[in-house]
């Protein structure tokens, strides 16, 4: 094998199995070889592939990089490369390495260890590595360990996040910070996070292709059985990556569809929640591998009558987005018409308002001592739950506690779910919660504004209250408190919803902004 690939100026390799035969046979250039398309069909995690990999050097190179990927990606049980001398052809050291399996506390917390060992370069008559035993007493670990970790994560996603920006990779880090709350909230165990800056994002497989090795081998390494993006992907990228990985890859809005399908308790929240996965399915609803031999592709070959598969699951994803529109707009009435009971009997609304997880919930159970669901989570509640509070000088109000925003809210969700938010819309006072205790707090406020603007909710009178307020010392909160009035024009007071005691300013000014606009609609009642 060195003297022909000397000869042909070529690297030459063949794939072995372990009984010793030759099952593929490699010829490249003078630079690497290329490996062949073993398919989709991905090794088993407690097993290597079967084969080993032997092929030459010809400019006295060790391992290479792409020796090593190859090792990682394909599971081989060994990769060896042999120097040929550039003078006589003949073979000189031989170089070998094997992947290494991982203890189940690393799997759980390492990231950054190699995935292979290197064993001692040797000339080839004197190698003698009782290469099954080897192999064997790996593999034997590698179930052992697999199995372990199994064992304490049963049933959870194990999860990779990836996060791409052409921007400040610090906005970058924030960012990814809160996609692994979401995941986390989503009962996936996130494994390790990677972030890669670029000048321009890939249009095809949105990393570049060095980081998405990277990303491969860690995927390899952890056992990870899914990628998330922290971004929204479109579907040829879906379809890119999940090729070039064997796994399943979502992005940031997908996941967040998914929490609210786990969180969704009642019929409407339920159908507004289906409705936007519908929504977000449809234009990602592609053509495998093979279109060529659809007939959406045309042409000879491509034309006759009846529909194709994809056609057909287009029509009844349609079909099952208009017949669900239907159902939530009948909700939707429903519930204009409660709203219009409760506005005629002339008593105040008050909405809690806020990003996710800010301690919405917590603050009505404290405030009217009900016992609402609430949960350190991301998107805790979805139902919106109303409550009686009386307030001091016998004023009676209902709070309604809302569902939670976040940045970059999927379009879908905010459409299925915008009756939901409409009912803000008649509310007398937004009280709009701040998790001050967030150093992302100010630029979570711009997300909350931003979307209350866009559902046209902003002209209502609102209380901006920085919860979470006792985690924070006395100069900190007075001059966030200050920043927030100053940049929004906004009155604001500092609470801790768990504390009884810090609420009565909070009452107070509910009650005197409260007063302010029941005697400006009595006014406006007088002059009508």
């Amino acid at each position: 094998m060195s003297e022909l690939s000397f000869e042909t100026g070529r690297q030459i390799g063949v794939l072995i199995n372990r009984k010793g035969q030759v099952e593929y046979v490699m010829v490249g250039n003078n630079k690497k070889i290329e490996m062949p398309d073993f398919g989709r069909a991905r090794a088993s995690q407690e097993r290597f592939r079967g084969l080993r990999c032997i092929h030459t050097h010809l400019n006295g190179e060790r391992l290479t990089q792409d020796d090593l990927t190859d090792l990682a990606l394909l599971r081989l049980d060994l990769m060896s490369i042999i120097q040929v001398n550039d003078r006589t052809g003949l073979p000189d050291l031989v170089y070998s390495a094997h992947l290494v399996p991982s203890t189940a506390e690393k799997l759980e917390t390492e990231a950054q260890s190699l995935p292979y060992e290197f064993l001692e370069p040797n000339i080839p008559s004197q190698l003698d590595t009782d290469f099954i035993g080897l192999i064997n007493s790996l593999e034997t670990e590698m179930a052992r360990n697999r199995g372990t970790a199994r064992s304490r994560q049963t049933n959870r996603d194990r999860v990779i996040l990836v996060g791409v920006t052409t921007g400040a990779v610090s906005e970058a880090e924030e960012s990814l910070s809160e996609l692994e709350e979401l995941a986390l909230s989503a009962d996936a165990v996130v494994l390790d996070k990677i972030i890669q800056r670029r000048p321009q994002i890939d249009p095809r497989t949105v990393l570049g292709r060095g980081k998405l090795e990277e990303l491969l081998v860690r995927s390899m390494r952890l056992g990870a059985d899914l990628i998330v993006f922290d971004t929204e992907l479109s579907p040829a990228q879906v379809r890119s990556l999940s090729e070039a990985t064997d796994l399943k890859v979502i992005d940031r809005p997908q996941l967040i569809l998914d929490i609210f399908a786990q969180r969704a308790q009642s019929r409407e929240g339920k159908l507004q929640v289906e409705l936007a996965q519908l929504k977000y399915l449809l234009p990602r609803l592609a053509q495998g591998p093979n279109s060529a031999f659809s007939r959406l592709a045309g042409g000879i070959g491509g034309r006759g009558p009846g529909e194709t598969k994809l056609e057909t699951d287009r029509r009844r994803v349609r079909d099952k987005i208009s017949q669900l529109e239907k159902q939530v707009d009948n909700l939707s009435r429903q519930r204009q018409e409660r709203r219009k009971h409760r506005v005629q009997k002339n008593v105040p609304i008050i909405s809690l308002v806020g990003y996710t997880n800010a301690g919405k919930s917590t603050l009505l159970n404290t405030l009217t001592d009900s016992k609402v669901y609430a949960e350190k989570k991301m998107f805790a509640t979805l139902d919106p739950t109303s409550r009686r509070l009386r307030l001091p000088y016998e004023q009676e109000v209902i709070i309604n506690d809302t569902v939670g925003f976040i940045r970059d809210l999927p379009e879908a969700l905010v459409a299925a779910f915008r009756a939901t938010l409409e009912e803000i819309a008649d509310s007398d006072l937004l009280v709009h919660v701040v998790d001050a205790s967030n150093q992302n707090c100010e630029a979570q406020i711009e997300s909350v504004e931003k979307i209350l603007l866009e559902l046209k909710l902003n002209e209502i009178p609102r209380i901006i209250v920085l919860n979470k307020a006792d985690l924070l010392d006395e100069n900190s909160l007075t001059a966030l408190q200050r920043q927030v009035e100053l940049d929004k024009s906004s009155e604001s007071v500092a609470i801790s919803a768990i504390q009884p005691r810090t609420l009565r300013p909070l009452i107070e000014k509910i009650g005197e902004i409260i007063g302010r606009v029941t005697i400006d609609d009595s006014r406006v009642a007088t002059v009508f």
